[in-house]
Parts: C-alpha cells; structure tokens; sequence
C-alpha cells in the first residue's frame, strides 16, 4: 500500500472501521463463545476465578508517535495490560481494546495499529473480545481491559509478603526508562535538525525495552511448573523501588536488597554511563520495565536459583525495620521510591 493512500475514517464510518479492524482476528480460547461483532461479548471460564484490569494509554503522556511506530504501539499496549494479568499469577485470556481518534488518523493508520494488537494477540495467545470507537478532539486515546482466569483462590495480590521471604525480579531493569532517555535524545535533534539521522547503532536492546516490551507470561508458567506460588507479586511499571513500597505497604513488611543482586544487561549499563545516570537508579526508579516482582518463601530458594531468568535480590524483614538497599560496598542506606507518578 503507498505511502499517499489515505482513507478517511468518515468515509467507512464506526461499524465499518471496527469490521475492516477486527476482521483478521480469529478465536483461540475455547472460552471465548462470542467475541467481536455483537452487543457483547459471551465467555465461560468453566469453573475457573476471572481475573480484570483495565489500562488506559493517551497520547503524549503515555506515548509518543515521533518515535513510536502504531504497529510497535499496538504491541505494547496489550504487553503491558496482559503484565497486570501475569502480576496475579494468572493466565491471560481476552482483551477489550477501545480507542478515541481524531481526524489525524487514516484507516490505514489504524490498521497498523491493531496489526501490532493482533501480533500480540497470536503471541500471547489471547483472543480480541470487543471494544468500542469514537472521535475525539485530538491525538489517540486508547483503553484496553485484559481479561485473564486462575484456579479458585490461586491468585496472587500485594499482601502476603512475610518476614524471610525472598524477594525475585524476573529479567533484567532500567533497560526501559534509558530506552526512552535515548529516543527523546533523539527525537530533540530531530526537531532542532530535521535532516539528521538518528543515532541508534548498537541500541537494539534498549530502544526495544521500551517499544517493545514483553509480559512475563513465561515466568508464570515456570512458577506454575515448579509449583512455586508466590507469597506476593505484581509487576514493574514504575520502578523497583515503587513497586517494592507498594508490596512493604500492603504486606505491612520491611524489606532489604543488595545493590549487587539487581540484574541489569550490558548494553543498559553503557548507555547509563553515557548518559551520565547510575544504572542502579535507573533500575530502581525508571518505569516500563513490565518485568515481575514476587516474594517466595525461603523453601522455595533451590527451585528459583535453577532459573536463569530470575534473580534474587533481597529479602523481607519486620515493618519497624525499615526499607534497605546494602551498596555494592557494603553501606545501608534508605530505598526511595522516586518512580513514575501518575499525577505531577
């Protein structure tokens, strides 16, 4: 298709938009008995606890076009709805995707948008259940509710973190916020040299961390097959250290992490120096890694170490004794959580 073809959504109109958008996508839970194309949606989890989150996206605090490709986008957005699901140890299932759309925004536009949800979709094998279009004054709003289901009282929360449990990170952290730091950097000297290209060589793994970051669902599907239930878990979206308070908090515990245990990749670390940014900081206080924080019981430890896709970094202690992070050398300082916030 060229690049000059542009197809007004007025000219198919709502109840066409949502046939052209949805017309690949095709059923793959047997629980799903009626998805897009009706009223409602009709599913049956045979037995099994129903899981819900809803996340909420808007252009210009959420994402950024200039360097963020819609098929990339689409990706995303289900990735880290899908997180919240993982975060409860549960299996995802079905999503609902919604979008407001000003008339900046072709069909064509569109369709690469839910080219990225339906990759998702396939790779996460999770159905599109239905949604909603509407126009909105400017930029892309976009809502998405992820559905997911557990065995009865397997799920996962907050508030079951205790005293000498281990606290476990899957993957690597702050790969995502430098990620970010690096595309405004260049997205900076676009503006002010628009014929400059940018400079992204050797940054595949950070520029990915943010465009395209992957839900932990693999991690939930090891535990399960462990038989490890986590004593508390949720995932990390605005930094470990946030996410870390939110846990101490709901548990009414303390914790303590060793700098030295925080798993970060190479490639993060360089492009920390270069920025002049510790990489721990990045770690503890950059968002959108979507990357698993759970707590296990001490028993728990020979399994965990048997996966080289977690890492332990620490350990819960008594709410009265704070919340600690030992230096790499061997200095106890206070955690700050100093994480995305929502409404600066």
């Amino acid at each position: 298709m060229s690049q000059q073809e542009r197809t007004e959504v007025n000219q198919i109109g709502e109840f066409g938009l949502i046939e052209h958008l949805t017309k690949n996508f095709e059923i793959r839970k047997a629980g799903t008995l009626l998805a897009v194309g009706d009223d409602a949606a009709v599913i049956d989890h045979f037995g099994r606890q129903t899981v819900v989150t809803t996340e909420l996206f808007i252009e210009g605090v959420h994402f950024d076009l200039t360097y963020t490709p819609l098929k990339h986008l689409g990706y995303k957005i289900v990735s880290a709805s899908i997180s919240d699901i993982c975060a409860m140890n549960a299996d995802p299932a079905q999503i609902t995707v919604s979008i407001g759309i000003s008339n900046r925004f072709s069909v064509e536009a569109l369709t690469e948008l839910y080219d990225g949800i339906y990759y998702a979709c396939e790779h996460y094998d999770i159905d599109l259940i239905g949604g909603d279009t509407t126009s909105a004054p400017q930029g892309l709003i976009i809502s998405v509710t992820a559905l997911g289901e557990v065995s009865p009282d397997k799920f996962v929360t907050r508030k079951g973190a205790q005293q000498g449990d281990l606290i476990c990170v899957s993957g690597e952290l702050g790969g995502a916020y430098l990620g970010l730091q690096l595309l405004e950097r260049e997205k900076k000297i676009f503006m002010e040299s628009p014929g400059v290209q940018p400079d992204l060589d050797n940054r595949a793994y950070v520029v990915g961390r943010l465009l395209k970051p992957e839900a932990r669902l693999d991690i939930v599907e090891w535990l399960a097959a462990q038989e490890i239930v986590p004593t508390a878990m949720m995932d990390i979206s605005d930094g470990l250290s946030s996410e870390l308070f939110h846990i101490c908090k709901d548990s009414a515990v303390g914790c303590t992490i060793y700098e030295d245990k925080i798993p970060f990749h190479d490639e993060m670390r360089e492009v920390a120096y270069t920025f002049e940014i510790d990489p721990t900081a990045c770690a503890l206080s950059g968002g959108e890694d979507y990357e698993l924080l759970f707590t296990v019981k001490q028993e728990d430890y020979d399994k965990i170490r048997l996966s080289e896709k977690i890492s332990v970094v620490g350990y819960i202690t008594e709410a009265g004794e704070g919340k600690k992070i030992i230096t790499r050398k061997g200095n106890v300082h206070d955690l700050q959580a100093q994480g995305w916030q929502h409404f600066n």
